[in-house]
C-alpha cells in the first residue's frame, strides 16, 4: 500500500478534500503512483491527516468519477491506467510555429437522439461560480464589443487544448470563434468566395450540407467505403474543398485510417486552391484504443481547415465553436470579413476561458468520458440481448451506435411507430444527401448520452414490442 504524505493547508481557499484530490491526482499523472497500486483506506488517511473520514471520501469519489482510481469490493481503492485520460497542463507553452425540417422541440418520454448529452452531470455549481467571478457588479469593459475573432485569452486556451489533446499546432491568431459550426461555415464561404464545388460524404451532418447549398455551392455527395470518402470520385470531379469527419464520421462512426488521410492530403497538395475542411466531430469521447490525432497534424502544406465545438464536451446551448485557418486564409479573412463582430457574447467567452484555465474542463472531460463509457458498455450489453438486432457498428466512440435490423420492417415505419409511442429515434436515411442505388438494410441511429439504464431498458422494450408485431 502506498503511503501518502500530504501537507494540508487549513487557510487555503481550496477545501481540504480538493487539496487531497489534487495531490493524489498530480502524483498519479506524474507517475509517482503506478497503475494497480493500492491507496490508503479512507479510515487510515483520515486518522493520519487528523480530518474527518467524509473529507477523504469526497476526494476519493472525485478521483473515481474522473477515472484516476477505482474501488474494488472488500479490497479498497486502486490506481487506474490513465493513458487514455486527458492531461491538459495549465499554462504549458506549445511549440513555435429541402429535407432539413424546422427543429421543433417535441416532448419524448425517452430520447435516443444522437445529439443528446448527459445533462445531469453538468458542473452547474462550478459554472455558476465561474460566471459570478467574471461578471461582477461593476465591469464596464465587458459591455464593449470585443475582438472580432473572439477574446484572445480564450483563443489562447483553445490553442493550448488543441495542441495537447488533438495534436493541432496553431497560433491563437489563426483561431476564429463563432456561435455554432453553421455560422463558421458561412464565414468560411465568405472568405473562399462563391461558385465553389465542395465534396461531402454521402452520409453526413446535414446542417453543413444545407449551409453550403444556401451559399450557392455545388455539393458533390461522394460514396464512403470502410476507409472513408472515396478518392476515385474526388480525383475525377476535382472539387475545390472536401468536407470530412476523419476522427469519428457522423453518423457512421468510421475512423479514417492514415493511408486515406495521406491520400487526401496528397490530393490537396497538388492544387494551390484545394482545401480539406476537417470537422473534428465527437473526437473527445473514445472508449477503446488511443485517441485519434486530428488530420491537421499530418498536413505540411496548409491545406486543412479545422472546425471544432464545445457542444458535446460541455453543452449545445453554450454555442461556442471555433475554426482554425491556414495563414494564407487568415489574410483573406482580414481583408473580406475582419469587420464582422464575433457572434459569441463576451461574458460566455470569459466564463469558458476561466473554466479551461483553472483545470475544470480537463476534469469535466475525464469525468464525462468515464460516465459515457459506462453508458456505452451498458447500452451495448442490452442491445446484444435483443433478437431484432442484426448488427451493431459505429461503437467505442461518441454518444451513439448504429443498429441494423433483422426484420421485414421499413426503417421509416419503425421510426414513425416509435415516435407515436413517445420514443425519439432516428433512422440512418435521415442523414443521407442522395439515396443510394442499392437498397440499404434498415438501420437505426441510437444515442444513449442522456439515458439511464432504466430508460434504455424501457425504450428498447418499446422497440421490441413494435418489431415483434
Amino acid at each position: 500500500m502506498k503511503e501518502l504524505w500530504i501537507d494540508l493547508q487549513p487557510d487555503s481557499p481550496h477545501a481540504l478534500y480538493e487539496q487531497i484530490y489534487e495531490y493524489i491526482r498530480k502524483d498519479i499523472a506524474d507517475g509517482k503512483i503506478s497503475p494497480g497500486e493500492k491507496l490508503p483506506s479512507t479510515r487510515f488517511m483520515a486518522k493520519n491527516l487528523q480530518i474527518s473520514r467524509s473529507t477523504v471520501e469526497l476526494a476519493y469519489e472525485q478521483l473515481t468519477a474522473e477515472g484516476y482510481i477505482e474501488p474494488k469490493p472488500c479490497a479498497g481503492y486502486f490506481v487506474c491506467d490513465i493513458s487514455m485520460l486527458y492531461q491538459l497542463s495549465r499554462g504549458q507553452e506549445k511549440p513555435e510555429e429541402g429535407r432539413l425540417m424546422e427543429r421543433q422541440k417535441k416532448q419524448y418520454e425517452i430520447s435516443f437522439s444522437p445529439y443528446e448529452i448527459d445533462r445531469k452531470h453538468f458542473p452547474y455549481g462550478i459554472w455558476y461560480r465561474m460566471h459570478k467571478s467574471v461578471v461582477p457588479e461593476d465591469n464596464p469593459d465587458l459591455l464593449l464589443s470585443g475582438n472580432p475573432k473572439g477574446e484572445l485569452n480564450l483563443r489562447t486556451a483553445i490553442s493550448r487544448y488543441l495542441y495537447q489533446a488533438r495534436g493541432v499546432v496553431c497560433d491563437e491568431k489563426q483561431i476564429l470563434l463563432g456561435a455554432g459550426n453553421e455560422y463558421l461555415l458561412l464565414l468560411l464561404a465568405q472568405i473562399m468566395g462563391r461558385d465553389k464545388k465542395v465534396a461531402m460524404e454521402n452520409y453526413t451532418y446535414l446542417q453543413a450540407y444545407y449551409t453550403f447549398c444556401n451559399m450557392g455551392y455545388r455539393v458533390l455527395a461522394e460514396e464512403i467505403d470502410e476507409d472513408g470518402i472515396c478518392m476515385e470520385a474526388i480525383r475525377k470531379e476535382n472539387p475545390d474543398m472536401v468536407y470530412v469527419m476523419p476522427s469519428h464520421q457522423f453518423p457512421l462512426g468510421n475512423v479514417m485510417p492514415l493511408r486515406r488521410r495521406l491520400e487526401l492530403l496528397q490530393w490537396a497538395s497538388e492544387g494551390e486552391e484545394r482545401y480539406i475542411i476537417e470537422d473534428d466531430h465527437d473526437s473527445e469521447f473514445r472508449y477503446k484504443g488511443k485517441p485519434i490525432p486530428a488530420l491537421w497534424g499530418n498536413d505540411t502544406g496548409e491545406h486543412v481547415i479545422y472546425i471544432g465545438t464545445f457542444s458535446k464536451s460541455i453543452a449545445p446551448s453554450l454555442r461556442i465553436s471555433f475554426m482554425v485557418l491556414p495563414h494564407s486564409l487568415m489574410e483573406r479573412y482580414h481583408s473580406s470579413c475582419g469587420f464582422y463582430a464575433c457572434t459569441v457574447p463576451r461574458n460566455s467567452q470569459e466564463v469558458l476561458c476561466h473554466f479551461m484555465e483553472e483545470g475544470h474542463f480537463e476534469r469535466h472531460l475525464n469525468r464525462m468520458r468515464n460516465n459515457y463509457k459506462n453508458k456505452h458498455d451498458t447500452f451495448m450489453r442490452l442491445l446484444k440481448q435483443e433478437d431484432w438486432v442484426c448488427r451493431i457498428y459505429g461503437d467505442n466512440a461518441g454518444l451513439h451506435v448504429l443498429v441494423e435490423l433483422d426484420v421485414k420492417w421499413k426503417e421509416e415505419e419503425v421510426v414513425e411507430q416509435a415516435r407515436e409511442q413517445h420514443i425519439e429515434i432516428h433512422g440512418l436515411g435521415e442523414y443521407v444527401i442522395q439515396r443510394p442505388k442499392e437498397k440499404k438494410v434498415p438501420t437505426l441511429v441510437l444515442g444513449y448520452g442522456n439515458l439511464t439504464e432504466d430508460e434504455m431498458e424501457q425504450g428498447l422494450a418499446v422497440l421490441r414490442e413494435i418489431l415483434d408485431k
